[in-house]
């Protein structure tokens, strides 16, 4: 069974990343990336997406630049005054994935006065000027607890890993976990945060640990499903059923676990490569085209069914990804439209 994106009962195959050159109307154009955090796996892939897209871009002609730019705190001051700095050296567009989907509307109303296309995407932006690429993040908190009431349709309870505290991916997948757990037998006894990040996650697991009761089923972000299992593993605990978020680590745990005692789970996560959809839709905003301010794209699962193909194409440390080419932007525009 092939690894699919899903969304809306939509699928797309994992696709290579591929420029498309002779875009004269851009090849003078400079698009830069505003990142406001590159502390985990997934923010280190989305960036080497961004990379690979824009040196393949620039070298065909298609823009004269794509440079990418990380705020070294996860702070909205910051991300806005890195903004700032993009329209004083006069980039044509700025794609920001950012800290506050409102802290920072200032700096992104300012780039669009200045004639500047902005697009935000994972961390969007609510400033109206602004494009927008984003994953139904609710949804995904939604699927787990969906997965996991098959699994257990008595219910049972539910441990919650959280991403970083106060944005917005974070607020909206744990929304969406607690508003399906309404409809289940689950009830959320812990909750902590685990930064997206494996160690971050371990530590808060193992400090939450010994005041919880016996837990059928960890919910999480992405990031954090490899060091939720070390902590587990550490105690005398039965292994839960932990929602994995397609790293590299948590795929490979996943797959021995199940060679070894035939351990079950799901894994899905918005793909990294999404930086590499808006770097496109950027592109083609410059170059005149008519395209929706808000854009919706499938977010990754991997089943077991999909778990080997998944760990083979997924190098080590990083996370399992879809990046976009042109054709494939141009196509995720038009079916908005």
């Amino acid at each position: 069974m092939k690894l699919k994106a899903i969304l809306l009962g939509a699928t797309t195959g994992l696709a290579a990343l591929a420029a498309t050159p002779g875009i004269a109307d851009t090849s003078d154009k400079r698009i830069a990336l505003s990142n406001n955090y590159a502390g985990n796996s997934w923010r280190q892939a989305m960036l080497e997406s961004w990379q690979k897209n824009g040196d393949a871009a620039v070298a065909d002609g298609v823009v004269a630049a794509a440079d990418a730019f990380t705020t070294s705190e996860n702070q909205a001051t910051e991300q806005a005054a890195q903004i700032q700095n993009m329209i004083l050296q006069g980039y044509d567009a700025i794609v920001v994935n950012a800290a506050s989907p409102t802290a920072i509307n200032g700096a992104v109303k300012a780039a669009c006065d200045a004639g500047i296309t902005v697009v935000s995407f994972d961390g969007i932006v609510q400033e109206p000027c602004a494009w927008r690429i984003a994953v139904d993040f609710q949804q995904m908190g939604r699927e787990q607890v969906k997965y996991l009431a098959e699994r257990y349709p008595d219910g049972g309870n539910l441990l919650e890993i959280r991403g970083l505290a106060g944005v917005f991916v974070d607020d909206e997948i744990s929304a969406g976990i607690h508003d399906e757990i309404k409809n289940t037998n689950f009830e959320v006894v812990g909750s902590v945060h685990g930064d997206w990040a494996q160690d971050v996650a371990q530590k808060a697991v193992a400090g939450i640990l010994p005041s919880l009761p016996d837990i059928v089923g960890v919910v999480t972000q992405g990031g954090d499903g490899y060091g939720a299992a070390q902590a587990i593993g550490a105690t005398d605990r039965a292994m839960p059923t932990i929602v994995m978020g397609n790293r590299q680590d948590e795929l490979q745990w996943w797959a021995d676990e199940k060679a070894a005692n035939g351990y079950q789970t799901t894994s899905l996560s918005i793909a990294p490569g999404v930086s590499t959809l808006a770097f496109w839709v950027a592109q083609q905003v410059l170059d005149g085209n008519n395209v929706p301010k808000d854009l919706t794209v499938p977010f990754l699962t991997i089943s077991d069914a999909s778990l080997e193909e998944a760990l083979q194409t997924t190098p080590k440390g990083s996370v399992a990804n879809v990046e976009y080419t042109l054709q494939q932007a141009k196509d995720v525009i038009a079916a908005a439209k």
